[in-house]
């Protein structure tokens, strides 16, 4: 049924194109056999920079702390993440896998597309002579529609008998063509319908067993993902019941069991070899602290004590005494004390104070809580840039064949502190700015992977923007995990081209002279400041010209010096700051005399760069709305792309 419906479509019509149609319908095939294998690829590629991640995630949590009674809990989430990672770098093999069998399908395919272009060279045959007789007869018919008509208007307006003879010649002649060409264009027919038939039939093979072949790799592919899925709810699901099995009084448990140090009250505690006093301090701080997470307070307070009293000096064999200061919690209401609970045990140890008797020393030191850079509760600091770039092109002296682009980029910073605060906050604020003074900007690229705007806002010379802050904070990520050691990430937000006016909009005006013979070339560049191109006109630095000059250079003389490369064949100017404050408020002249051996020279192309920070040409800026964030730098510069100037 298919194959009928191609051979009536695409076998008729007023031009005889289906062959066309479905060749090209071929060929596409092959494009999509293609981006078939880009997608795949490309999904494959995300799969493993994910995996990868993970796996960094995983190295993480086995790097946590493992001390305390939550350490135990690092280790269910190394684990699981480890198996999430294996799980993503299962399916990134089986995609691989497939994509060899794509790429195998796509040579293939290319092998049966070229013999059926040599085994359809004749339908095409066909179709060029139906296309070229059926164009043929067209005009038969007309032309002998309008021989019979001539003929019978000549006989009823009573012509001669000659006329009509004569006309009656030119009917018949048209008569006979047109039989000629209608029999001619009958065989023709026969043979395109009969090739047709066997083209449509070999291209509805091809056709079939492509869509075939193209769900048989989509179902590889769904079910290597469908698998992956299921793998990553296993391990999720083992992750819960890991968590739910990891309980309260299992932690504490194992903490005992590693940290601790008897159940039973020790006596005089002899020592077999010898410590520093302050290590065994700090061994007898770790123990007490255990002892009171498993008895009663009183309990461990007489284990203390008995410590204390065992507790011998470096350079003293018998035992010392200990003055104990106890200020114990308030107990509980009731006849039997209970179980300390964990803010009782803090308050506890900080209430108790020993020290030895005659001896001074500083049983702890604390330095305090890690500074933090930025809180949540903070205004974030962000920077933006512009940075604006002007090409130019002179012709000689004539300011009206100047020709002018300029664009402009727009960078934020972001500091290091900023993506801890972005990825602890499930709803960071919105970054929201408005761009001004934007009446200058002929056109606006934002990123659009990172920004959203409102496209009917009427205001020309104010837009306002807003970040996609899940993807800012992926991209911020990212970014740290690339260049962790950064203290700061910039972001490439927008692109804007300035609307120019010619030689107006040049920062430094410029008309080149030459005047070349066999034996000299004279070279004068005019130069003009122009504090008009600029919103809040600064000066031009790093000004420098570069002019080549072929014929053989042998000597140049220059007013201001430069210095001539007679490898490049190139002279150098470097110039001091331009502006308004220089001499002749920023107008002059840079001269050279060549003298050639192999002259005359060919005026060529002058290179002119320069630089002003500071400012821009646009004049275009920003401004931060709604709460959350503040700007710390507001940095713009503009300077030149291709500045150059020719006679």
């Amino acid at each position: 049924v298919i194959h009928y419906i191609l051979t009536n479509i695409c076998m008729y019509g007023e031009k005889n194109n289906g062959f066309d149609v479905l060749y090209h319908n071929m060929k596409h095939g092959q494009i999509s056999s293609k981006e078939l294998t880009d997608f795949i690829r490309e999904r494959a590629t995300i799969e493993e920079v994910y995996a990868r991640s993970m796996t960094k995630l995983a190295k993480s949590a086995g790097n946590f702390s493992q001390l305390g009674t939550f350490a135990p809990v690092w280790d269910v989430f190394k684990t699981s993440t480890e198996k999430l990672a294996s799980c993503h770098l299962e399916l990134v093999r089986k995609l691989q896998e497939l994509i060899k069998d794509v790429q195998k399908y796509v040579d293939d395919q290319a092998k049966v597309h070229k013999k059926t272009k040599e085994e359809v060279a004749s339908t095409n045959g066909a179709v060029q002579t139906i296309q070229t007789t059926g164009g043929a007869l067209q005009k038969s018919k007309e032309n002998y529609n309008a021989k019979t008509v001539d003929q019978e208007r000549l006989r009823k307006e009573g012509a001669t008998q000659r006329e009509v003879d004569k006309a009656g010649v030119k009917a018949k002649k048209a008569t006979e063509a047109y039989k000629g060409l209608v029999e001619k264009y009958a065989a023709a027919k026969s043979e395109f319908e009969q090739k047709m038939a066997e083209t449509t039939q070999k291209f509805q093979n091809i056709e079939e067993s492509h869509i075939v072949h193209m769900k048989d790799i989509i179902q590889s592919y769904a079910q290597s993902v469908d698998e992956t899925h299921v793998q990553i709810g296993e391990v999720h699901t083992e992750f819960l019941r890991n968590m739910e099995n990891t309980s309260v009084e299992g932690l504490i448990q194992k903490l005992a069991e590693s940290k601790g140090t008897g159940k039973e009250r020790p006596g005089k505690m002899p020592y077999t070899h010898r410590h520093t006093c302050d290590d065994r301090k700090n061994t007898y701080a770790d123990q007490f602290i255990t002892h009171m997470l498993l008895c009663m307070t009183g309990e461990a307070l007489q284990w203390l004590g008995a410590i204390l009293y065992n507790f011998d000096s470096e350079d003293e064999d018998e035992p010392r005494k200990f003055r104990v200061e106890i200020k114990p919690v308030a107990p509980n209401n009731g006849t039997h004390q209970s179980r300390a609970t964990i803010d009782e045990l803090k308050a506890s140890i900080g209430n108790i104070s020993l020290s030895p008797p005659n001896m001074v020393r500083q049983f702890w030191t604390s330095r305090g809580p890690s500074p933090v850079t930025l809180a949540s509760q903070d205004a974030l600091p962000i920077a933006v840039a512009f940075t604006e770039s002007v090409n130019a092109y002179f012709k000689g002296a004539d300011p009206t064949k100047c020709i002018v682009k300029i664009t402009g980029d727009m960078t934020l910073s972001f500091p290091m502190g900023i993506i801890k605060v972005f990825t602890s906050n499930p709803s960071p604020a919105v970054l929201t700015f408005k761009l001004k003074s934007t009446s200058k900007l002929e056109q606006i690229l934002p990123n659009q992977t990172l920004l959203f705007s409102d496209p009917s806002q009427s205001d020309t010379n104010t837009k306002d923007f807003w970040f996609n802050m899940q993807a800012l904070t992926s991209y911020l990520r990212k970014a740290s995990e690339q260049n962790p050691a950064a203290s700061y990430y910039n972001v490439d937000i927008l692109k804007y081209q300035v609307s120019s006016n010619g030689i107006q909009s040049t920062p430094l005006n410029l008309a080149v002279y030459w005047k070349c013979t066999p034996t000299t070339t004279d070279l004068r560049l005019d130069y003009r400041y122009n504090p008009e191109s600029m919103l809040c006109p600064g000066p031009l630095s790093n000004v420098q010209v570069l002019v080549p000059v072929d014929g053989e250079v042998i000597n140049m003389q220059s007013l201001p010096n430069a210095v001539w490369n007679s490898e490049l064949n190139k002279s150098l100017w470097k110039l001091s700051d331009i502006s308004e404050k220089s001499d002749n408020e920023g107008s002059g002249s840079l001269r050279a005399k060549f003298e050639l051996s192999d002259g005359p020279s060919t005026p060529s192309t002058l290179a002119v760069q320069f630089m002003s920070e500071g400012s821009t040409l646009s004049g275009v800026d920003m401004e931060l709305l709604g709460a959350g964030y503040r700007l710390s730098l507001n940095k713009k510069r503009f300077a030149t792309g291709t500045y150059r100037t020719k006679i």
